[in-house]
């Protein structure tokens, strides 16, 4: 069984470096970018399991990131989780009305991002969506 390749899109270094280590010792590869540009640009390259998204992100947002990625059929149905700071109701129910699967707010423990993951890849459907 090939590994499971997940694009991480943060504009914080440091959380990106701490995503690629949890995730590589869970044996995920990993894809990374700072950007939206960026994360658009190594999803249409690498074609990711599964995206992981910041909201915001200098250029493109991570909002604008998932709905040009919903609006492609390469990628509507590929899971997306938001990993955000941005926490209010209003932004958790914005963010999964974009057609993301998972919604995580900032600070979080990186075994709740992997059990979503894990949940997501297990789902093959990939439809469900999830508030956590």
């Amino acid at each position: 069984m090939k590994r499971k390749r997940i694009l991480v899109a943060d504009d914080e270094v440091y959380i990106v470096h701490i995503l690629e280590f949890s995730l590589s010792m869970e044996g995920y590869e990993v894809i990374s970018a700072t950007s939206g540009v960026e994360a658009l640009r190594r999803i249409e390259e690498e074609q990711p399991d599964l995206i992981v998204l910041d909201v915001m992100m200098p250029g493109l947002d991570g909002h604008e990131v998932c709905r040009r990625l919903r609006a492609d059929e390469r990628t509507s149905r590929t899971p997306i989780i938001f990993l955000t700071a941005k926490d209010t109701p209003a932004d958790r129910d914005l963010g999964l009305g974009l057609g993301a699967n998972a919604y995580i707010t900032k600070p979080f423990g990186p075994r709740k991002l992997i059990e979503a993951i894990e949940n997501l890849l297990d789902d093959d459907a990939g439809d469900a969506a999830v508030g956590l």
